[in-house]
């Protein structure tokens, strides 16, 4: 079990800049949604960026300390677009 506190922590250590939600889906604190918006992402796919965030909790998620893993990300303009819409 990991908290939501820690899942941000960990994706803020490799992308210091992120704005990141964390919802526990279950309330068993190992199945997570995860909204990330970065800089990092600029000029990425879809799947470079959750390989970003994905890098940043492998730890935790090679030790099963969280189950499943929902992932969604935005460079700060597309958020924008997103919140707009």
């Amino acid at each position: 079990m990991i908290s939501p506190q820690q899942v941000e922590a960990m994706i803020k250590a490799e992308l210091p800049d992120a704005q990141v939600q964390v919802q526990d889906l279950t309330g068993g604190g190992d199945h997570y949604q995860v909204t990330v918006v970065s800089l990092h992402f600029a000029g990425k796919g879809l799947v470079q960026q959750h390989q970003l965030v994905y890098g940043a909790l492998q730890q935790a998620l090679s030790t099963e300390a969280i189950h499943a893993l929902a992932v969604k990300t935005y460079t700060p303009e597309a958020w924008q677009t997103a919140a707009v819409s």
